[in-house]
């Protein structure tokens, strides 16, 4: 047997083992840091030196980032890691809910929760007894009926700053939402005896049986049917965070009995468009979403919005959109297609749905103002532009059907442009 070379390292063994402890923070918080990319990081080191700061990092992230989305979790990991020397003590603060001083609380970034997580797995947090300081300083009492409670706090945290438990008990939540719709009235009518329209077929067909004579007055009223729900959802790497969350909350739609929907219709789009509606009948979440995600083939790539709204105009719509069916884009509308085209396909959903709601996860910074030119085109051709970044926004999809002059942000953006 052919004796194997030793593997040259760098000088310093401390070094290969930060690389591999880092490689396993990124393993655990989602990106792919096997063994291969391991030995990769560490010849990649060696050959371009651990002089400057910037190097080194550049070289990791080669190394380790193989998608742009990516780039959150691992810059977030890298800071933690590398460039602050209390990162522990950082992110324990991070994660336990205490109070540090009179310091303002800060937002937590994007990926931040799940970078720590990832750091401290396996550290064991030793938390101090009951009545013990551990500083000698003054004792800071907090009056917890007037704290929010957590699945309060929950329904209002952002999809993309949420920690993996944190998303988990999110599906749990959104398992638990419900979208009732309110029914049509139809143009047929049926009989009824306690019917405000008089049936006059009826009644003379009545009379003919008695030999002409009218006895009684046959009544009828309108029959009732329920409408459609057409959902499209952008499966995009901007997007990646919220359109997992949001198939949770259609499977759930789907499959809830007296929601009042005929049928729940759901389609993906990135850089082409995908029906998942036979998936999401599966009553178990975790089969349904595997088998939308093998059948849709695009997830975390490009957009394409105008041309995927094109082949759903084209090869669905008189399918799906017949009987006041009721329209979700779910997208943050940055496309680089024609925005006359992008224009042209929204307005003709437009036409075909009885009401066109867009959910834009964009609205949760205060200072959105509508400056892309794909927002630009399709602002103008909807009913409703709401938000779609957390719990409190899918919930608010309710008020959004009850009310049919409901428009969400839409005239406040169009006063923008």
């Amino acid at each position: 047997m052919t004796e194997q070379m030793p593997l040259d390292l760098p000088d310093d063994p401390q070094l290969v083992t930060n690389i591999t402890h880092f490689a396993r923070a990124l393993r655990a918080a989602g990106l792919r840091a096997g063994p291969g990319r391991v030995l990769d990081a560490v010849r990649a080191v060696e050959a371009a030196g651990f002089t400057e700061r910037a190097d080194f990092y550049h070289t990791l992230q080669a190394c380790f980032v193989s998608k742009p989305e990516e780039r959150a979790t691992f810059n977030q990991i890298f800071r933690l890691y590398w460039r602050d020397p209390r990162y522990i003590e950082h992110m324990m603060a991070m994660m336990l809910p205490a109070i540090n001083g009179v310091a303002e609380d800060r937002q937590v970034k994007p990926a931040e929760k799940r970078a720590a997580e990832a750091l401290l797995d396996g550290v064991e947090r030793d938390l101090p007894e009951r009545g013990e300081q551990e500083d000698q300083g003054t004792e800071i009492e907090v009056d917890a009926s007037l704290t929010m409670s957590a699945e309060e706090r929950l329904r209002t945290l952002d999809f993309e700053q949420m920690s993996n438990a944190e998303m988990a008990e999110a599906k749990r939540l959104i398992a638990r939402l419900s979208l009732p719709v309110k029914p049509l009235m139809s143009r047929r009518t049926m009989a009824a005896s306690r019917g405000r329209l008089p049936d006059w077929r009826r009644t003379m067909r009545s009379a003919m049986r008695q030999g002409g004579e009218i006895t009684s007055f046959d009544m009828k009223r309108r029959r009732i049917r329920w409408p459609n729900l057409v959902v499209l959802c952008d499966i995009s790497g901007s997007m990646s965070s919220y359109s997992r969350a949001v198939l949770h909350f259609l499977h759930a739609v789907a499959n809830e009995n007296g929601a009042g929907w005929a049928k729940v219709h759901a389609f993906t789009f990135g850089t082409q468009l995908t029906n998942i509606t036979r998936h999401l009948a599966q009553r178990d979440v975790d089969a349904a979403l595997a088998a939308a995600g093998a059948e849709a083939q695009d997830w975390e790539g490009g957009t394409r919005i105008g041309h995927c709204l094109r082949e759903f105009n084209r090869d669905w719509s008189r399918r799906v959109l017949g009987q006041g069916a009721v329209v979700l884009l779910i997208t943050d509308g940055l496309d680089r297609d024609d925005p006359q085209a992008l224009a042209a396909q929204v307005e003709r959903l437009h036409l075909s749905a009885r009401r066109l709601i867009w959910l834009n996860p964009l609205l949760r910074w205060d200072g959105f103002a509508p400056k892309a030119a794909g927002i630009k085109a399709m602002l103008p051709h909807v009913d409703s532009f709401r938000a779609g970044h957390n719990i409190a926004a899918l919930q608010g999809l309710a008020e959004a059907l009850s009310r049919p002059d409901d428009r969400g942000e839409k005239a406040r953006l169009m006063a923008l442009l």
